[in-house]
């Protein structure tokens, strides 16, 4: 048996009192964190149903929910849209879906009967649609702007596309939708913004408070040796891809440049490449388009888009028009599959340190050179791969910014008097939207009965 003399028995003693405490105060923390995040309910009136395989829309709100699950928190998912094939099927025991109506007053007994804590209105046209409610119903409830992406700063571009005019930024200041999503930020205690080149713009362009804008782009897992892995090589590819839902402006516009300008250049160099263009709810105008003699094919709705993304050796997305962060080429990355996109396409994905996942041009014969090239260069291809698993794990990580959009969640419903006391602006603009949509909505309401 050991002997110790009383110093030393000292010293032992006070390292298992020190293990003791810390021990104790870690399980003072583990209450504390349980208690700051304590469940919450988060009603999330949706403008569609999320179709994680139809739009980069649909991938973002499931993300979303995803973190919001994970804390264990209760998730009702509402919207007065029609149900579809393609949405997806919320099977968690966390998660309820209501369908609701709008101008109608069955919404106030639903949300007085919820008493969310949280409510994400998912763009500002929802927003417009049921803020005031919520407002009036349950005043102490957190009201969050998920904007997807500006859709006035993407209504404006096509607008300036169609008709010939350089896009400048006065012509976003003069839009009237600008003016009714800038109102719904300020209406709103925060907004969601995707991109960091959006960011900017409502902070620069807008003088919009800091306070109010919450950067949270993509969040996705990491791409790892393993995931690499198990994507095919180089070899083991052929073809062209697209991929993006047809109803989607910028998508349909995409795919008729490459029928008429982009695709007549590159199959001239390429004999046996085809062209796959993939998304849902392809109208007629769009089947139409099939020509199996150009190689030019209109794939439809694809049930499992990453699948068929990882099979293609290059993704091809020349955007014209656009905003927020591009989910076809998000989805390229995570498949290792480089690409060849315009600076609209690239906008809010890269910093003035990364490379892109291939090539960057506006032009059409660069745009159909680039896109020869990256498929029949095997060095060159892997680079560019490369270049997209480092834009991954750099830009999108969701553990470099969920806990922060936890955290400012649970900040300001801490503080949520405090906040909206600095917003004059938006308490301004509530106070007549209170009068104003109230007035038009109840009208509309008795209209219909």
């Amino acid at each position: 048996m050991l002997n110790y003399s009383q110093k030393e028995f000292q010293k032992l003693h006070n390292k298992k009192a020190s293990v003791k405490t810390e021990a104790f105060l870690l399980n003072i923390f583990r209450v504390y964190c349980k208690l700051k995040y304590k469940m919450n309910h988060i009603l999330i009136i949706g403008y569609v149903w999320p179709e994680p395989n139809s739009s980069a829309a649909g991938s973002r709100m499931l993300q979303l929910i995803a973190l919001f699950t994970s804390q264990n928190w209760k998730v009702t998912f509402a919207s007065p849209a029609a149900e579809t094939d393609h949405m997806t099927d919320f099977n968690h025991p966390n998660i309820s879906k209501v369908s609701i109506e709008i101008n109608n007053s069955s919404f106030d007994h639903f949300i007085k009967k919820t008493q969310p804590t949280i409510v994400i209105f998912d763009r500002f046209m929802i927003e417009e649609q049921f803020g005031w409610r919520v407002a009036q119903h349950c005043p102490d409830t957190l009201r969050i702007l998920n904007t997807e992406d500006l859709h006035s700063l993407r209504k404006t571009r096509q607008e300036c596309f169609k008709n010939k005019n350089k896009f400048e930024i006065n012509d976003l200041l003069n839009n009237e939708y600008t003016k009714r999503e800038i109102a719904s930020i300020y209406r709103c205690d925060l907004s969601l913004i995707i991109s960091d080149y959006e960011m900017e713009l409502l902070q620069k362009s807008f003088k919009i408070d800091n306070e109010l804008l919450h950067y949270l782009p993509f969040l996705l897992d990491p791409i790892t040796i393993e995931t690499k892995k198990n994507w095919p090589d180089y070899q083991n590819r052929k073809h062209f891809i697209t991929i993006g839902n047809f109803r989607h402006e910028p998508n349909w516009n995409s795919i008729l440049y490459l029928k008429e300008i982009i695709w007549p250049l590159i199959k001239k160099e390429l004999p046996e490449a085809e062209l796959h263009i993939y998304g849902s709810y392809p109208p007629p105008k769009a089947t139409q388009l099939q020509n199996q003699k150009d190689r030019f094919y209109i794939k439809g709705w694809a049930k499992n888009a990453r699948e068929v993304m990882q099979n293609a050796r290059v993704c091809l997305a020349p955007l014209q028009f656009g905003a927020g962060i591009k989910g076809k080429l998000t989805e390229s990355m995570l498949c290792g599959t480089p690409s060849i996109t315009t600076t609209i396409g690239a906008e809010g994905m890269l910093n003035e340190e990364s490379d892109w996942n291939g090539f960057i041009t506006n032009d059409p014969k660069r745009f159909a050179q680039a896109a020869i090239k990256l498929y029949s260069t095997p060095n060159l291809w892997l680079q560019s791969q490369q270049n997209g698993i480092e834009i991954i794990n750099t830009r999108f990580q969701k553990n470099t910014f969920s806990q922060k959009f936890l955290d400012e969640m649970t900040h300001l419903k801490n503080n949520l008097k405090k906040h909206r006391t600095k917003n004059f602006i938006g308490t301004m603009l509530q106070h007549h939207t209170l009068r104003s949509t109230e007035f038009m909505s109840r009208w509309i309401e008795e209209k219909n009965k």
